[in-house]
């Protein structure tokens, strides 16, 4: 029996990618958004009555809403969002560029909230509706200079995350923002010498989500913080 229709953005490998899968092999009709459309290769022998692909790029300011009509046409109401795409420029606020501040901010930020309006009425009629936005440690502290600007559009990603859990909550939807430190992904590996192994695991992250997304709603939780290492506060 479905557990209802979730879409999973960024979800071509990573984070996304390890989300995704979990939530198909729990029983959710899972819609990716990813570049291009096409079905990434982990889910490719997946039944299609399970799982679709849909070109969606979260920086091109104006697919939300269609990946969202596409998703509904197929598989039916939404009942479920994880904005997980993101991008990073390691730049400090001082040398970053006001174009790469706004690009961060249009793919870590807005397109999520443009995503979570496109499927709002579906997520309060569902009396459950849940919402999870992959933010980050940095989007709780500054950890250095270069990570001062991306930092910037992850507290923003936060605060999105409180903004929806605030909106929705009399109508039952349910907002969180996962703060993840190192992951063993392409873009955690490359930001740091610390091996993969003393990362933590994409699957271990999609373990979290998946308990989020059962969760009751009288057990909201509107910030989950994990990392692999020990730091002041994290």
């Amino acid at each position: 029996m479905s557990k209802g229709v979730a879409m999973v953005s960024g979800a071509s490998r990573g984070i996304g990618a390890a989300i995704a899968e979990r939530l198909v092999s729990e029983g959710w009709k899972v819609s990716l958004g990813v570049r291009g459309g096409k079905m990434p290769e982990w889910a490719a022998t997946l039944p299609s009555e399970k799982i679709m692909a849909c070109p969606y790029d979260a920086a091109a300011g104006d697919q939300e809403a269609r990946w969202f009509e596409e998703t509904r046409a197929r598989f039916g109401p939404v009942g479920c969002i994880v904005a997980n795409a993101g991008i990073i420029v390691t730049k400090s606020v001082i040398e970053a560029e006001d174009a790469e501040v706004v690009a961060m901010m249009e793919v870590n930020a807005f397109a999520p909230r443009r995503l979570v309006r496109a499927a709002w009425e579906d997520l309060r009629a569902s009396g459950r509706g849940r919402v999870i936005i992959i933010a980050s440690l940095s989007g709780k502290r500054v950890k250095s200079a270069l990570s001062g600007s991306y930092s910037m559009s992850k507290f923003a990603a936060v605060a999105l995350a409180h903004g929806i859990r605030h909106a929705g909550f009399d109508l039952g939807v349910r907002a969180t923002a996962v703060c993840p430190g190192f992951v063993a992904t392409d873009m955690g590996l490359s930001l740091s010498d610390r091996p993969a192994e003393n990362m933590t695991n994409p699957a271990d992250v999609a373990r979290i989500v998946s308990m989020l997304i059962d969760l009751p709603n009288e057990a909201s939780v509107a910030e989950f913080a994990v990392n692999c290492q020990a730091e002041e506060s994290f």
